[in-house]
């Protein structure tokens, strides 16, 4: 009887704090691609300042794990020619998460330069930002 009263505690201690909010944030980032592929800013700061809100995260903390088409955030931006977002994104990320190398081992300012983006507004600001 006192195992299984302490099997019940245990098991009841993990449920209560297990992290839930992995599931959570993974929901509300969930259109972040759609929103940064139509250029919507008005609908990425209320994503991003909904995230910061419910879970305390800036931009630079969940970053590195969006992936949309293979690409990060302000590449995709990039590609897509979104503007608004992409230059609205790189004002809100710090300097140092700008120039870690992302999952192909390029940082941001050598991909842009490498693929032709570094002349665009979004590459423009980028320079501006980490310099």
């Amino acid at each position: 009887m006192k195992k299984s009263a302490i099997a019940l505690f245990t098991t009841l201690a993990c449920v209560a704090f297990s992290p839930v909010s992995q599931a959570d944030i993974n929901d509300d980032l969930a259109n972040i691609c759609t929103i940064v592929k139509n250029d919507d800013k008005s609908e990425l700061r209320k994503k991003l300042k909904s995230v910061q809100d419910d879970y305390k995260l800036r931009l630079g903390d969940y970053y590195g794990g969006i992936s949309c088409g293979g690409s990060s955030l302000i590449r995709y931006a990039m590609e897509n020619g979104s503007v608004e977002s992409g230059v609205y994104m790189i004002k809100r990320m710090s300097k140092s998460d700008l120039s870690v190398a992302e999952k192909d081992g390029m940082a941001l300012k050598d991909w842009a330069e490498a693929n032709g983006h570094i002349a665009t507004e979004i590459g423009k600001e980028l320079l501006s930002r980490i310099s």
